[in-house]
């Protein structure tokens, strides 16, 4: 069944595929930057921050060089900055050992941070059409379909022994249309969420799941741990003209990454009131604000907040807060989409 389906989904693919700014363009600094982009983000939503991306950053050098904050803030909104820094990691070994350029060689791109064994099968067949597979979640949901699996896709051991079955019977001619053919199946017809769309499905007659009308039972999956819930309470804290941010540690959660001012727990008026008083600043006015959720991949932030007036800022003081005009944020720092529900109010006038 497996050596039958590469016709008919490859043809389906050239046919039916979405126009992405990192297709068909034969390079593989494009395919890396968007599989890495697209990890946990949406198609759609990735569009624009690749556009911007690659405008600002073109090649592997440009990236290998670009100024730390610069590239934070390139990167804001996608979340999971880690990836990001892997990348220019990654980039200064591939100008100093590989000319600036990604090895043509799957072995070689999996000894390079940040690239597992679904990026580097990416890169390797789209890029320079090695026939090796790529294997994602929209791959291993059509795999399990097609084949009328029951094993758990969340198992590291199935996910290996897909790529081993599908390396087998990979085409050598057009590996990279095959693997994003898969993707492109699982993303738009033998979808994750809802029915599947089966009647325009082009393996429809050599699906196991769909002849046997099991394809609401498939994949199989281990539910998922519950997350660990955090309770928050965000401070906007502004005079006329500045608001007040400050850095995180470099390490652990969004490590390295700019905030706005937070603390544990939901505080009432007269605690956050009493913490702008401990940096060395008067209140004049507070005003709740809405509350907000963020899900991180292991926490949830549950926050509320307050935006608070004060007579003026020391910006000399030592209190760990950085003061910015408003739009500064825009340009310069990177503020993670956690605090996005109150950096809106960085950029409003204040009555």
């Amino acid at each position: 069944m497996l050596e039958e389906i590469s016709r008919p989904l490859v043809a389906w693919y050239r046919e039916n595929k979405r126009d992405f700014p990192w297709r068909d363009k034969n390079q593989a600094y494009y395919t890396w930057v968007s599989e890495i982009m697209l990890q946990q983000t949406r198609v759609e939503a990735v569009k624009p921050y690749f556009l911007r991306f690659i405008q600002e950053l073109p090649d592997i050098p440009a990236l290998a060089d670009c100024p730390s904050e610069k590239l934070l803030k390139l990167w804001e909104g996608l979340g999971y900055y880690n990836r990001v820094r892997n990348m220019q990691e990654t980039a200064r070994i591939l100008v100093e050992k590989y000319n600036g350029q990604l090895p043509a060689s799957y072995e070689e791109l999996l000894t390079l941070k940040g690239i597992g064994s679904y990026t580097a099968g990416a890169i390797a067949s789209i890029a320079y059409q090695i026939p090796v597979p790529a294997v994602d979640g929209n791959v291993l949901r059509v795999y399990s379909r097609l084949v009328g699996s029951y094993e758990d896709i969340t198992k590291a051991s199935v996910k290996k022994q897909v790529e081993k079955t599908l390396g087998e019977w990979i085409p050598k001619d057009c590996p990279g249309d095959f693997n994003q053919g898969l993707m492109e199946l699982g993303a738009v017809v033998c979808v994750p969420n809802g029915e599947a769309r089966c009647p325009v499905c082009p393996l429809k007659d050599l699906c196991t799941a769909f002849q046997k009308q099991i394809v609401g039972e498939l994949p199989v999956r281990a539910p998922k741990k519950e997350r660990n819930r955090e309770k928050r309470t965000v401070l906007v804290i502004q005079d006329g003209e500045y608001t007040a941010i400050r850095k995180r540690k470099e390490e652990g959660l969004l490590a390295g990454l700019y905030e706005l001012p937070n603390v544990p727990g939901h505080i009432k008026r007269e605690e956050a009131l009493k913490l702008v008083k401990e940096f060395n600043m008067e209140p004049l006015h507070i005003e709740k604000l809405e509350p907000s959720k963020h899900i991180f991949s292991h926490i949830e932030w549950r926050m509320t907040g307050y935006r608070i007036r004060v007579a003026s800022i020391d910006r000399q003081s030592d209190n760990g807060l950085i003061f910015i005009k408003r739009k500064m944020s825009d340009m310069r720092y990177a503020i993670p989409s956690a605090f996005r529900a109150y950096v809106k109010y960085m950029k409003e006038e204040k009555e």
